[in-house]
Order: structure tokens, then C-alpha cells, then sequence
């Protein structure tokens, strides 16, 4: 299947901005679980569609940066795969869901504890039933690197990774140049008002070493990562972080059968992050596109758009 953008919106950054902001779908009718972690933390994880089943197979689903279940693709994919009959479930990472987490940690792009705990908690609760995943831009970073971690004992039947920054480096830099800031504003708003949220729960000033006003100071997701992701996770750096967390180099470990998308426009990152032939096992397809933006891809004519993305992910689960 070949991605072609709708007209009008060969753009990268109209595919980008009309995905995320022109849809207007709900979910009706979900169902949340909070699911608790080992260090005593809880994530909230929201179903959709029936029960799983021989019959009914269950995708698990991995959002974005700052991402939630009320995220517009998220809702998009899990429409779709409830008419082409799957169940799915979304994992919010910790504190991303309708309230703060228990601990002054939160999530990064490169943390796979959380996720390989639900899917092998979704593996013992419903062993008959075919299980597969899809991750969204850093979600799809931190599935592809669960899927090398974890080698052949992963339960996944296949997987999906859609507009990941394999090099989170190259990607952080890239949001600090041009249009591209806009986009690094939009996503900092949110990653600085959670961490001044948990000034109010935790001495963060303690764990940082930085009070709330030079949270409020923040200019660049590097900084961020550096002042907090980085010193919360045991990173020396956000560099360090960057380069241990980066899922093109599990890429070659991974044996479950795995469908990257990508779009060589996409403004949050260049095409540099994207793997040589070599760096990919037999089980890993990579499709590029020309178009589609970050999280876009967005086809159909301007009197009926369409949104390629969730119809190419069912086809491949189909495939496999």
C-alpha cells in the first residue's frame, strides 16, 4: 500500500496540524482499569470494543509524547480496529491519564519495564488470544525497543511503530529549529506543567536541585530532559539518555514480524533517524513515504479524506 497525501495537503505540516486538530471523533462506551506497577505506581489503561477472544484479537496500544487516550489518532486507531474486529486496549505512561502518578518519576521514551509488565499481565489474563501492538512516535520508539529487549519471548504476534524518532538526539535537536519550535513549544507546555504539579506532591527541588521558577524557565526538550528526565531515570545527561533509550539500535535484535511507517517530511525529526538496510532484522519492514507529516498521513479527496494510516495498520495485522 502506497501513501498518497490528499490534495491540498502534501504539506508536512498541514498533514501534521490537520490530523491532530480536525478530528473531532469521542470514544463512546470505554472502559478504564487502573493497572498497578511493582514499585507501587499505577498507570491507567482504557479498553475499547468487546471482549478479547480466539475471535477477538487485542491490539495494545503505546501514545506519544504527553499523549492520551483522548490523543485524535488514538482514538482513530481504536475505532478502527474495533469495526475490523479487534479489541484494544491503550496504556497511558505514568501520569499522562486523568490524574498525576504516585511517584515524582514519570515516563521517557526509552522505559519498557512498564509496558512489557502490562503486556505480560494481558498475556496471563487472556493466553488464547492473538495479541498485537502499535506505538506512536516516542510510544513507538519505546515499543521497538521493548520488542530487541525482549527477543523471541516476547507475546506479541506483530507490532506496528508509526513516525518514531529511532535518534532521540537528532529529533530534540530538530524541534529546536524553524517552524519545528512551534511544535516543541506545544509539546514543553504540558512536560512543565506536570513537573510543577509534582512541586506540590514531591520535594522535586530536592531531587533536581532546581526550584519552580527555573522549571518555568525551560526553553527546549533537551533542557527538560537534562534538568529532570535524565536526573529522575538515573541518566548522567539528556544525551546520555538519548543515546541509551534510541530504538535504532535494538532494530536488528527484534524477531517478532514489526511494520514500521515513516514520512521522510516529517518535521519533528530528519531522515537521518531512520536505519540503514543493515541495522534491520528479517522481521522488521520499513515503509517510507515521500508525505504524511508526524502522526499524519491523511489521503482521500478533499469532499471524502481518509486517514491511510489505521486502514495500512489492519492490513498488515491481517498479513500476520
Amino acid at each position: 500500500m502506497t501513501f498518497k497525501p490528499a490534495p491540498l495537503l502534501q504539506n508536512p505540516h498541514l498533514q501534521t496540524l490537520f490530523a491532530t486538530f480536525a478530528r473531532k471523533d469521542r470514544l463512546k462506551g470505554a472502559r478504564t482499569e487502573v493497572f498497578s506497577l511493582e514499585d507501587g505506581d499505577e498507570v491507567e489503561c482504557v479498553w475499547y470494543g468487546d471482549t478479547p477472544s480466539k475471535e477477538k484479537p487485542l491490539v495494545v496500544l503505546f501514545h506519544g509524547l504527553e499523549g492520551s487516550v483522548e490523543s485524535p489518532y488514538i482514538i482513530g486507531a481504536m475505532k478502527a480496529l474495533d469495526e475490523a474486529g479487534y479489541a484494544s486496549v491503550l496504556m497511558h505512561f505514568r501520569g499522562c491519564a486523568s490524574r498525576p502518578n504516585k511517584k515524582p518519576r514519570a515516563y521517557h521514551s526509552g522505559d519498557t519495564a512498564d509496558a512489557k509488565a502490562w503486556i505480560a499481565h494481558l498475556h496471563r489474563t487472556y493466553p488464547d488470544v492473538p495479541l498485537y501492538a502499535i506505538g506512536f512516535s516516542i510510544g513507538g520508539n519505546m515499543l521497538l525497543k521493548l520488542l530487541g529487549e525482549w527477543g523471541g519471548d516476547v507475546p506479541l504476534r506483530s507490532a506496528v511503530a508509526v513516525s518514531v524518532p529511532m535518534r532521540l538526539d537528532i529529533s530534540a535537536d530538530t524541534l529546536e529549529k524553524g517552524f519545528a519550535k512551534l511544535y516543541q513549544g506545544y509539546l514543553l507546555r504540558p512536560l512543565k506543567e506536570s513537573l510543577l504539579k509534582k512541586y506540590q506532591l514531591f520535594d522535586m527541588q530536592h531531587y533536581l536541585g532546581i526550584d519552580e521558577a527555573r522549571v518555568r524557565t525551560i526553553k527546549t526538550i533537551r533542557e527538560f530532559d537534562d534538568l529532570y528526565t535524565a536526573k529522575m531515570h538515573g541518566f548522567s545527561s539528556a544525551q546520555a539518555y538519548y543515546e541509551a533509550s534510541s530504538s535504532r539500535q535494538y532494530l536488528k535484535d527484534i524477531v517478532t514480524p514489526t511494520l514500521i511507517l515513516h514520512a521522510k517530511d516529517d518535521p519533528f525529526m530528519t531522515p537521518e533517524v531512520l536505519p540503514n538496510r543493515e541495522e534491520l532484522s528479517d522481521a522488521v519492514t520499513l515503509e517510507v513515504s515521500e508525505h504524511g507529516g508526524h502522526v499524519g498521513f491523511v489521503s482521500g479527496s478533499l469532499f471524502k479524506l481518509e486517514y491511510w494510516l489505521e486502514e495500512r495498520i489492519v492490513v498488515f495485522f491481517e498479513e500476520k
